[in-house]
């Protein structure tokens, strides 16, 4: 029995879009997406959610050493910025429609109200 891999969903950003972060340690900063994972929605953000990565000494690095490196975050933590503006961008086709007004409610008649 073979474990199925999850597809991989369509996302509101891609690489290179820049992008604001709204939850998490990194909330309010802005930055550049470098790399997407569609399968498991995750965003790599260049400068972002840095982690400290203890490198063992090895051939192509000897000395070994703490180096710091970008770790992914959730997609659902960023969104879509206008690099001209700097405001936060909604995208996709509920965006694109204008909101429908919402109708008036009626009010019942009531013992009180008659």
């Amino acid at each position: 029995m073979a474990i199925r891999k999850a597809d991989p969903v369509q996302l509101h950003v891609k690489s290179g879009d820049t992008v604001k972060v709204i939850a998490g340690d990194e909330k309010g900063k802005t930055g550049k997406i470098v790399s997407v994972n569609r399968v498991t929605q995750r965003v790599t953000v260049e400068g972002l959610n840095l982690v400290t990565k203890h490198n063992k000494p090895s051939a192509k690095s000897p000395q070994g050493g703490i180096t710091k490196m970008e770790a992914p975050m959730h997609v659902s933590n960023v969104q879509a910025i206008n690099p001209t503006t700097g405001e936060r961008v909604r995208k996709g086709a509920a965006a694109d429609a204008a909101p429908a007004a919402a109708p008036a409610k009626a009010k019942r008649a009531t013992a009180k109200t008659a």
